[in-house]
């Protein structure tokens, strides 16, 4: 859908303002001819609810925020919850069922809003221990036996002590893991796009080199590394088509691979994201690759330190495994763009990425400090055959 912004009117203006007023975001209209206007303070309302889910701030309603804010219209036991194969119930109340099921030990998954099969055997196992019909479908009598109880697990979060034994019984070699590189935009989309004199520098171009060179170095680490897109895709995928891709091969880790772009061109540097929402759900160890990637980069290449973040993005949430997304500096940055055009730059980048995945399977009392991973050498550390 394209973006639907300040200026304009309609039923999908009507839509989003109600959905805004339900979430106490925006006041009801005094004059109902306002009521399918985009005006000042809907856009305003729009840019905290963004800011509040960790979407992308452009007081725009574009896909994702649309999805986002049609979810947030559902509380939990405003329906009723049941698994569908062809066709995903999705919503704010899936997504607290599913933070209450594993508040409670049942093994959810990630926390992503999506009723899905996993949800649907973690409410299983709970209805049989209360013993009520194990059907998966969360009804009255469910959601009132989920309203007594308290929870079971205490001393951390349940979702982090799972991803973290699953980590430590992998062991350090990265030989045979699957990892999807995930090179941004592509197709009709660009990405940034800036002008040099008779060149033209565009996200998408640059990043598919990153992905390429990433690419060739995790595989001759020993990896199974797919790309979501090729050079020149008819249409660049959406990112739920790139999660879905990374699901599908139960892939290890997802990192997709950006370069930013300000009106301001002073604005520069790296800053790296992770799977977080405002109320401290994480991918623990999404935020530990995040951490180890930007870390990594900034050290063997000077970029400024944007630092890590915490965001809600389809691409994010959606991967079941641990994912990050990189913005390796501003293409509309005069400092960074000379640097990013530089091919033994981009070089220095991947060198980075690789030395953070592989700390990424180190146990915390054999890790290396940053900078110090010889990439070379893990080429030579691959057992002979």
């Amino acid at each position: 859908m394209r973006a639907i912004k300040r200026g304009e009117r309609g039923p999908a203006v009507t839509e989003i303002r109600s959905i805004l007023v339900a979430l106490g975001l925006l006041e009801a209209p005094a004059d109902p001819a306002e009521a399918d206007h985009f005006n000042p303070a809907t856009e305003r309302a729009v840019r905290a609810f963004q800011q509040d889910r960790g979407l992308s701030v452009d007081g725009e309603v574009g896909a994702e925020t649309w999805r986002a804010l049609d979810a947030a219209r559902w509380t939990l036991g405003a329906r009723t919850l049941y698994f569908s194969v062809s066709d995903p119930l999705r919503g704010d109340d899936v997504r607290q069922l599913q933070e209450r099921l594993l508040e409670m030990g049942y093994d959810v998954g990630r926390t992503d809003g999506v009723y899905g099969p996993r949800t649907a055997r973690g409410l299983s196992a709970f209805q049989r221990e209360m013993g009520l019909t194990p059907d998966g479908t969360c009804g009255p009598q469910t959601l009132h036996m989920l309203r007594r109880l308290g929870r079971k697990v205490v001393g951390g979060s349940p979702l982090k002590l799972r991803e973290e034994v699953t980590f430590r019984q992998t062991g350090p070699s990265l030989v045979g893991r699957q990892i999807i590189v995930d090179p941004g935009h592509g197709g009709s989309d660009p990405g940034v796009v800036v002008p040099d004199g008779p060149l033209r520098w565009t996200e998408s171009d640059l990043a598919y080199d990153l992905a390429t060179r990433l690419e060739g170095r995790l595989a001759a680490a020993g990896m199974r590394v797919h790309l979501t897109r090729g050079p020149l895709p008819i249409e660049a995928p959406s990112d739920l088509d790139r999660a879905q891709l990374a699901n599908d091969l139960a892939a290890d880790l997802l990192i997709s691979l950006h370069i930013d772009g300000h009106h301001n061109p002073q604005a520069d540097g790296v800053a790296t994201y992770h799977y977080g929402t405002s109320n401290g759900v994480t991918s623990t160890m999404g935020e530990r690759l995040a951490g180890l990637v930007q870390r990594e980069i900034v050290a063997r290449t000077g970029l400024r330190n944007c630092h890590t973040h915490a965001k809600t993005w389809e691409l994010l949430r959606y991967t079941r495994m641990p994912a990050v997304r990189v913005d390796v500096g501003y293409l509309t940055s005069q400092r960074d763009r000379a640097q990013l055009i530089d091919p033994m730059f981009r070089e220095r980048v991947v060198e980075a990425i690789v030395a953070a995945v592989q700390r990424m399977y180190y146990p915390v009392e054999i890790d290396v400090k940053t900078g110090t991973i010889d990439v070379s050498a893990l080429r030579l550390a691959l057992p002979s055959t």
